[in-house]
């Protein structure tokens, strides 16, 4: 005998408690016909026959109504267990320690984190902001959002998507000094960059650090720089979708996907606040990177 989907046996339960095909239909508003091929899956993985159809309707067999009680109790069971696995999320308290880069920790985390600690205010943060790595085997953070793919054993990732990133300068800037048409044209604009640190755009065509007129390694700072009007710099299209004033320039000749990871020890997985917060982020941090590509597009 197969293993039945847990799914036929509350359909045939819903049959058993409405007593028809017709009514059970109507409260799971599903149609009749589906319905009752659903009943036929389920007596042939089962290999009994569980109702006699007639011109009256279908009728339950005795090893229907011997399985009913049973039935029943599993119902129960799975009720039970919904019931306690919301009663937990809802009583969800602790602490949850999270690495993240400086513009996601200050431009994405917050409204995040605030959502989630509105519906679990026993909840405590520790946001560790860095763009190194943190060690989550040596347990730095429990919970880390890379912009690299984790490759450490023993860890549990999901990657959450695509974060694009371009050029881009405050309107008033092009407006004062022109806006470039090739990526020649940058050597005569204001530039703003890194110092000493060399983050993955270093290495792209025409983008490097003897054209920077601003040279900070503080990516906050430098997008602070970028938002004031101070010149051409690099930034996430997610972020820059949020302020008008910024706007894209040589599309074409500069676009770089950076990919978003979550990451988590693997031991801290049965835990049900660090798994909750780490789906919690998952979901927002998909949906901003997905409203972001809506938006751009």
């Amino acid at each position: 005998m197969m293993e039945v989907d847990w799914q036929l046996y509350q359909l045939f339960l819903t049959v058993m408690q409405r007593g028809s095909l017709s009514a059970a239909a109507r409260q799971l508003r599903v149609s009749q016909p589906t319905l009752g091929r659903k009943m036929t899956e389920l007596e042939e993985q089962l290999g009994i026959s569980l109702f006699t159809r007639s011109q009256k309707g279908l009728a339950p067999t005795q090893d229907a109504l011997r399985l009913m009680p049973l039935m029943e109790s599993m119902a129960g069971s799975a009720s039970a267990l919904q019931r306690r696995a919301r009663e937990s999320a809802e009583h969800l308290s602790g602490v949850v320690r999270i690495s993240a880069s400086e513009v996601i920790s200050a431009e994405v985390l917050p409204a995040i984190l605030t959502e989630f600690c509105d519906r679990h205010p026993k909840v405590i943060i520790e946001l560790v902001v860095t763009n190194s790595l943190s060690d989550l085997l040596r347990r730095d953070a429990d919970i880390a959002v890379r912009m690299t793919r984790p490759i450490q054993e023993a860890l549990l990732t999901r990657k959450i998507g695509e974060s694009r990133l371009g050029l881009y300068a405050r309107q008033s800037y092009l407006d004062d000094h022109g806006t470039p048409v090739t990526a020649a044209d940058l050597a005569v604009h204001r530039v703003i960059g890194f110092d000493r640190r060399k983050p993955v755009v270093a290495g792209l065509p025409d983008f490097n650090s003897d054209i920077f007129c601003w040279r900070c390694d503080n990516d906050l700072v430098s997008l602070a720089a970028l938002r004031a009007g101070f010149g051409i710099g690099v930034c996430q299209a997610a972020i820059a979708a949020r302020d008008p004033k910024l706007v894209p320039i040589l599309q074409n000749e500069f676009r770089l996907e950076l990919s978003i990871w979550l990451a988590m020890h693997e031991e801290l997985k049965g835990s049900p606040l660090m798994r909750s917060t780490f789906d919690a982020l998952a979901t927002r941090l998909a949906l901003f990177i997905e409203q972001a590509r809506t938006d751009i597009e």
